[in-house]
């Protein structure tokens, strides 16, 4: 027989309800500490004013207040002989009398109010009263138990409701008094260590008074993956909207550094909040480089687990050095590496870009990012066309016309640089909402998340995916993510929050992978940039060949005239023949070009820039356009 099987076996299920019993008191605990603490507060202050001087002053108050007792009583007594003697009620005797008993009674009255006042300067102890309070019903409860009992049946409930009272009141302070066994991992910190026995009941509830959080009460902290959490009773007025507001407090009475990541959500159930510490993270000791197998952008520090994104419009945004370039890197590189992808890079800052121009399209001046727009409309609405005609909702990417992702780089650097002349904001603000089924995907990037300033509102509308890492402020945060984030706490650069893919307000950060590396980027493999293709124009109707001569020895005849060839329509006008009818008519800026033409202002630009280059187009320092034989005859 196995000996130490069959010892397993017995002992286990004992084992097993030491532990239910263990935590089951556990939880009880938090909400006796309160009871216990005001119950051992009490009991000290009494101890304290139980000194021998307020002895000596208790009993000067009670020989007093006796003498004052027996002195109003003869006082009293001389009053009602003096009014048997004398029927006249302002007879001397009387008057004497009465004088003699208001003057008793009034030292017996402060002779009580000095009793009292020495009573409380030394007071019973706290078990005495106890005691009393307890005998209050239990005596009462003993003798209705005897008179109710009979030799059949005995009724005690009465005995035993005051049984259970002691009992209870006993139990309470036990309970409350009872050190919590908090389980630390051998791996734990010198900070994590000193944080969860700050986070001890005990501990808690004797300073948070003094740090303005009275009526909260933590429960057991578990130190885990993520780091340390606590559920917090909340008593009274206290809601988990308004402990979020006290973090500052918190963060004192615990002693945690500044730059410790704490956060505050709402409990399992009504009543309570759950404190979690950022101590560690489920990525320590992993690593982040970025490499072209990585999936997503980073890893979730809570889980560990990798986290993606979905195709389609983003915003990336965080404050400068939070790490947007690494970040970007990292959601691009696999589109650069995608045949069926394409990647153009509209960069107003003119800097990142410059790694990228071996397998992306770019564009930083004004002039070319407007026409790199005014090409993204057109293969749009092309690919609306051809989505009809195939009678197709979504459109197929191919290695001829692929998916393609446009990143802005910065956000407000371009939006200053649209203006009447070039515009830019209009074509990406269609692209944003109609881009989507076209597969052309937008991305926006910016470290000023505030409408109006680093994004346009037309655009942020559109953008169901936000990742942002840390911002500048609380502002800036709700303004790009809505309230209750946090983006602003987090601790350093490296970190984002994620929104629109399902991961709620309650998530871990994402630590992005490092993709800090320029040769991340220079040694994507190098691919033709996208541009748009247009479609060959139509040939015009050609004329009937002359008819053949058939020679016969010396004699010639003329061959039967050939059949007519129909004329072919005649192809459409080029956007570039438009732009130049319209301005030999005599439309004079780009504005009036498409308000005749009816062409997007990018599509105009863009045949504007290239008639000036072929000298068919003249512009002068005012933006006024005019056909370059009629600047000749002007200036002639």
């Amino acid at each position: 027989m196995d000996l130490k099987a069959v010892s397993t076996k017995i002992t286990e299920p004992t084992k097993s309800a030491l532990a239910t019993i263990t935590n089951t008191l556990d939880a009880l605990a938090p909400m006796a500490a309160p009871l216990a603490l005001r119950w051992d507060t009490e009991a000290d202050r009494r101890t304290k004013l139980r000194t021998p001087e307020n002895l000596k002053k208790l009993m000067d108050a009670q020989r007093a207040h006796n003498s004052a007792r027996s002195t109003a009583a003869t006082a009293r007594s001389q009053r009602t002989v003096a009014r048997s003697a004398s029927k006249n009620p302002f007879s001397a005797g009387r008057k004497a009398a009465r004088t003699a008993d208001k003057a008793a009674r009034q030292h017996r009255e402060q002779a009580k109010a000095a009793l009292k006042s020495a009573r409380r300067d030394y007071p019973a102890t706290l078990t005495t009263r106890a005691v009393q309070a307890h005998a209050v019903h239990t005596v009462p409860g003993v003798g209705a138990s005897w008179l109710m009992s009979t030799a059949e049946q005995w009724t005690l409930w009465p005995a035993s409701v005051s049984a259970g009272l002691i009992a209870l009141n006993a139990g309470a302070l036990w309970l409350g008094r009872r050190k919590l066994t908090v389980v630390v991992d051998d791996g734990a910190s010198l900070e994590e260590r000193q944080l969860m026995e700050r986070l001890d009941p005990a501990y808690w509830v004797q300073h948070a008074p003094d740090r303005g959080l009275g009526g909260t009460v933590t429960g057991v902290p578990q130190l885990g993956g993520a780091g340390i959490t606590c559920p917090i009773r909340l008593d009274g007025q206290w809601d988990v909207a308004k402990l979020a507001g006290a973090e500052s407090h918190i963060r004192n009475l615990l002693g945690c550094r500044t730059a410790l990541r704490l956060r505050i959500r709402a409990g399992d159930r009504g009543g309570w909040a759950v404190l979690t510490l950022g101590t560690r993270t489920a990525v320590d000791g992993a690593s982040l480089l970025w490499t072209p197998e990585r999936q997503g952008i980073g890893l979730d520090t809570g889980t560990g687990e990798v986290v993606t994104l979905p195709h389609g419009r983003k915003v990336i945004a965080g404050t400068s050095g939070a790490g947007k370039s690494v970040l970007l890197r990292a959601i691009l590189a696999p589109y650069a590496l995608d045949p069926m992808s394409a990647v153009i890079y509209l960069d107003a800052k003119g800097e990142e870009s410059g790694l990228w121009r071996h397998c992306a399209r770019e564009a930083i001046d004004p002039e070319d990012i407007s026409e790199v727009v005014a090409e993204l409309v057109d293969e749009m609405l092309s690919r609306r066309d051809l989505m009809r005609e195939r009678q197709i909702a979504t459109w197929q990417a191919t290695e001829e016309r692929p998916r393609l992702v446009v990143l802005v780089d910065e956000g407000a650097d371009l939006m200053a640089m649209d203006s009447r002349k070039v515009p830019i904001l209009p074509g990406l603000e269609q692209i944003a909402r109609q881009g989507r089924s076209r597969l052309v995907d937008l991305l926006w990037c910016t470290q000023k998340p505030t409408v109006g300033e680093g994004i346009p509102s037309q655009i942020i509308g559109n953008m169901s995916v936000r990742v942002v890492l840390q911002t500048a402020g609380q502002t800036e945060t709700q303004q790009i993510m809505g309230k209750g984030w946090q983006n602003h706490m987090l601790p350093g650069p490296g970190l984002a929050y994620v929104r629109g893919t399902g991961r709620d307000m309650e998530q871990s950060p994402v630590a992005v992978w490092d993709a800090s590396d320029d040769k991340v980027v220079t040694s994507l493999p190098a691919r033709t940039p996208w541009h748009r293709k247009e479609a060959p124009a139509g040939t015009a109707g050609a004329s009937a060949p002359a008819p053949l001569r058939l020679v016969k020895g010396e004699d010639y005849e003329l061959a039967p005239p050939a059949a007519a060839v129909p004329a072919q329509p005649k192809s459409q006008p080029t956007n570039r023949e438009k732009v130049a009818a319209a301005i030999g008519s005599g439309s004079r800026t780009v504005a009036d070009v498409a308000n005749v033409t009816g062409i997007n202002k990018g599509s105009v630009s863009k045949a504007v820039k290239s008639l000036v280059e072929a000298g068919e187009v003249a512009r002068d320092e005012d933006g006024v356009l005019s056909l370059a034989t009629q600047a000749g005859e002007v200036s002639a």
